[in-house]
Order: structure tokens, then C-alpha cells, then sequence
């Protein structure tokens, strides 16, 4: 059981709650912040009070004054326009992961929702119903506007849901559970659409899955060093130091862990002076790539816990103040350095596939092949990770370099957070193919050069492994070899993790 308190929580607890769709309960003291931020919009309706979203138009219309009895017309409105999502629905695990941030953010006691409201949307997380959220159409600012629409419908006991397996209408889940749709009072359909959390709810599960990638692909790599009979002097730790970055320290110290008893690793000037730069190199850019990822980790860490609607309630409703914080720039500058650190995870892994392949370049079999000539090997394999770090390097150009007015012209500057983030996502399935395609290469050369020459670490890797892809000893249709390999690397249950056994200094 998890408990959101709307300041705390963590991209663990989101992996423990939207992965392994563990419950959460609501702290006490979150549930009094509510209440005391609702009393105040309450006076605020009382006193005829203008303010935006509780009783004005929105966007351009904000200067349209609603009457008191209009208030509640107000907010279903709100939802049933803005509800203009188009394309393919988002999956039910960024569903899951939108309802738990938009209710983390209401638990903080600024946005002016009823209990009902936040104690709803802990229903759903709990009886594992998942809004149908269609994947395109926000801007970015102000905040996640159609995607929310589409998660707030729900709430109103309209809309589609993802629930028991099955896609229903939410009035039939909600009958199923016990669960009762809500009439939305003043400011509460604003405060459920004003935020960022579809583009945080993808950057989450782009960091946790980006992560996992960043640690498979060290292990990869020092595999293919063995492979390749590799220089280890490289790795050592002087050299490093020399330079100072933190992450490229640890990703040295990392490869020479997991090839410390190795037999295959050679010394500079046993076989070659030097090594080429995608193995040479392997701390210098896949440490600048854990840089981008604990930049993004930082960010998300503020955002996962941010208060993102408009206008914020503060000082038991003395002070209400309309700004931007529903703006997704942080996390979309985020996720477009995210895309381009992942993406040269893959371009780095795939110069490392063709040194494992091609026969001007090592000692190995042509493209590791059987019966070479006859039969092609891993010749193709070679080119799908190269289509894939092409088509990664379209998909890296920044979605928040562009910008474009709405709302007349009010909303005159937007983030395109999502689509930076839904474009991460794309990066990380390919990037993830792409090693998936080098642990396969890897695994044929270290057979060619004698597995009980590898290191105890990767020589695990490799048994694990086997058993989801055996080794070429005939061309085969080798599409299927790589997504199950891609599969094994996104869900399987190999530790990743690198012990803290003596390195080779």
C-alpha cells in the first residue's frame, strides 16, 4: 500500500502503484488540506467573488462572468468540450499512472476539490479501473487539456474505461464496483484538467524504463567486449578520474566489474594499441547518457509532486492567484533531452553490432554466420538497428522548440510536453530493439571465442539468455528472435544490477 500525501512521492512508488498495480490510501493530513482548500472556494462562490474558472469562462472567455446558478453547468461543460483526444488511447498503465499524479496533485490542498472528488479517483486506482485516454491533441499549456477531459469524464460516470480486460462504458464498471459518479461543483472540472499529468505520467515510465535500458546496455556492451577480445585498459579507473564526471567513473568501474575474471579481454598491445570508440568510448557517452537521465529523474521528482491547475488556492482562500503552472516546459525540455541521451544509447550499440558483424572488422565469423555465403547470418540484423537509429534520430529533433497560439491568442505560448514525451517513449522501444539485436550478436561471438573464457557476470547473462534465443546454427526468421529478445529485456526478471565484487584496476 502506497500513501499519497501530494509531496512525497517517488518514482518507485509510481513503478509499486501503476506497474505493480499495488493500492494506495490517502493521508489524513492531505484529506484536511482538501477540505480546507474546498471551504475557501466555497466562501469565494458565497461572497460572488470573481474568479477565474469558478464562476468565468475559461481560456479567452475569461472575462466572461458566470451567474451563480450556472456554476455546476460550468464545469460539466468544461469537461465534455475539452474531452477532443484523437488517435490511439493511451496504455492502461500511463491511464493508471495519470489518475494516481492528478491525485497526488489534488492532495496537496490548493486546488479547491471537494473530498469526493479525490477519494473517486482513489476508487478507480484501487478497483484497477483506467480511463480510455486518447494519445493526441494536448499542447502542453494549459497543461494536459484533453487528455484530463478524458480521465474527468470518468468521474462524471462518462467516457470509456479499460476494466477487468474488457473496454466498457464507466457507468458499467462503476455499477460492477459500487461506485458512484460525481456532480461537479465549482472549480473542480478546472482543477482535473489544469495540469501536466499525461506528458509526466509518460515521462515517468519512460525514466523507470529508460533506466533499466541504460543498465541492459552496460552489460551488453561489456559482453560485446568479450566478443570482441576488447582493450579493458580503456575502463581503467585513472583515466576517468582524469576527467571527473561522476556518471562516466561509474560506468567504467560498472564494465570492469562485470568483466573482472573475464579471459577474453585483452590488454592494449596484446592484439591492437587501440580499440574504436563505441568500445573505447563506452563510459564517455553512456555515462553522458545516465547525465540526461538524472537530470530528467530530478526534474520528474518536482513535477510528480507539483501543484500544475489555475488558479491556486493559498492562505485558507485569502489568496487566490491565477499563473501558469500548468505550462509543461520543464518536463518537455526534459523528455527531449531524455530522446536524445537514449538515442545514443542505440546509435553507440548499433556501430558495436557492426564490429560484431562484419568480417573487415574482426576475427569472427562473416556476420556471424553458420556457413558463411550460404547463409546470410546476422547480415540483416545489422540493418534493422541501423533503420532503427535513423528513424530514432527523426524522432529526437525537440518537440519544445515549437510552439503554436490557441485560444485566440491567449494561450500564445505552449510546450508540446506531450508530444516530447510520447516521442521518448517511441525512442525507448527503439532503442531497446536495438540492443536486444547487439545481446544477440554479442552472444554468438563469445560462443565462436569460448564461453568458459567470459566473465562469472556475463557469462550468466548469456546462459539466461539462451534460453530465449538459441544460438545460429541456420538462418532462421530472425524477426522473431529479436522481439522476443526485445520482450526478455523489458519484462523479464534478470537482475540487472552490478555487484560490488573487486574490479580490475
Amino acid at each position: 500500500m502506497v500513501e499519497l500525501d501530494g509531496n512525497n512521492l517517488t518514482l518507485e512508488e509510481i513503478e509499486r502503484v501503476s506497474i505493480k498495480h499495488e493500492k494506495v490510501q490517502l493521508s489524513e493530513t492531505s484529506l484536511k488540506n482538501v477540505q480546507a482548500s474546498r471551504q475557501a472556494v466555497e466562501r469565494i462562490v458565497q461572497d460572488n467573488k470573481t474568479v477565474y474558472g469558478i464562476n468565468t469562462g475559461f481560456g479567452k472567455f475569461s472575462d466572461v462572468t458566470i451567474d451563480r446558478k450556472h456554476v455546476e453547468d460550468l464545469q460539466l461543460h468544461l469537461i465534455r468540450s475539452h474531452a477532443c483526444g484523437v488517435g490511439e488511447p493511451f496504455s492502461e498503465t500511463v491511464s493508471r499512472t495519470m489518475v494516481l499524479l492528478r491525485l497526488n496533485a489534488l492532495l496537496k490542498g490548493f486546488s479547491g476539490v471537494r473530498t469526493v472528488v479525490v477519494e473517486t479517483l482513489q476508487d478507480l486506482l484501487n478497483s484497477h479501473i483506467h480511463p480510455i485516454i486518447p494519445s493526441q491533441g494536448s499542447l502542453g499549456a494549459s497543461g494536459d487539456l484533453a487528455p484530463l477531459a478524458h480521465l474527468a469524464l470518468v468521474l462524471i460516470g462518462e467516457g470509456r474505461v479499460r476494466y477487468q480486460g474488457k473496454e466498457m462504458a464507466t457507468e458499467e464498471a462503476f455499477r460492477i464496483e459500487g461506485l458512484n459518479a460525481i456532480t461537479l461543483q465549482a472549480k473542480e472540472g478546472l482543477a482535473l484538467i489544469n495540469g501536466t499529468q499525461a506528458m509526466t505520467a509518460v515521462g515517468a515510465l519512460n525514466a523507470i524504463e529508460a533506466e533499466k535500458l541504460a543498465a541492459q546496455s552496460e552489460w551488453i556492451a561489456a559482453m560485446t567486449l568479450e566478443g570482441l577480445e576488447g582493450i579493458i585498459d580503456a575502463f581503467h579507473p585513472a583515466i576517468h578520474e582524469a576527467r571527473g564526471y561522476p556518471e562516466q567513473m561509474a560506468t567504467a568501474e560498472r564494465i570492469r566489474t562485470l568483466v573482472c575474471d573475464s579471459h577474453l579481454t585483452t590488454k592494449q598491445g596484446e592484439k591492437r594499441v587501440q580499440d574504436a570508440y563505441s568500445l573505447r568510448c563506452i563510459p564517455q557517452v553512456h555515462g553522458a547518457s545516465w547525465q540526461s537521465l538524472n537530470y530528467v529523474r530530478e526534474k520528474l521528482a518536482i513535477e510528480i509532486n507539483a501543484a500544475t491547475d489555475n488558479p491556486l488556492i493559498f492562505e485558507e482562500g485569502d489568496l487566490v492567484v491565477s499563473g501558469g503552472n500548468f505550462h509543461g516546459q520543464p518536463i518537455a525540455l526534459a523528455m527531449d533531452f531524455m530522446k536524445v541521451a537514449v538515442a545514443e544509447l542505440a546509435n553507440i550499440s548499433e556501430r558495436r553490432v557492426e564490429r560484431l558483424v562484419n568480417p573487415q572488422l574482426n576475427e569472427l565469423p562473416p556476420f556471424l554466420s553458420a556457413r558463411p555465403g550460404l547463409e546470410s547470418g546476422a547480415m540483416i540484423m545489422q540493418y534493422t538497428a541501423a533503420s532503427l537509429v535513423s528513424e530514432n534520430k527523426t524522432l529526437a529533433h525537440p518537440a519544445s522548440v515549437d510552439s503554436i497560439p490557441s485560444s485566440a491568442n491567449q494561450e500564445d505560448h505552449v510546450s508540446m510536453g506531450t508530444i516530447a514525451a510520447r516521442h521518448a517513449h517511441d525512442v525507448i522501444a527503439n532503442a531497446r530493439r536495438v540492443i536486444a539485436i547487439e545481446l544477440i550478436c554479442a552472444m554468438q561471438a563469445v560462443e565462436h571465442n569460448a564461453v568458459e573464457n567470459m566473465a562469472s557476470a556475463t557469462r550468466k547473462l548469456w546462459h539466461e539468455a539462451r534460453t530465449i534465443v538459441p544460438s545460429i546454427k541456420e538462418d532462421r526468421v530472425f524477426s522473431e528472435d529479436i522481439e522476443r529478445m526485445t520482450t526478455w529485456l523489458k519484462d523479464g526478471a534478470f537482475d540487472w544490477s552490478v555487484s560490488k565484487a573487486e574490479a580490475v584496476k
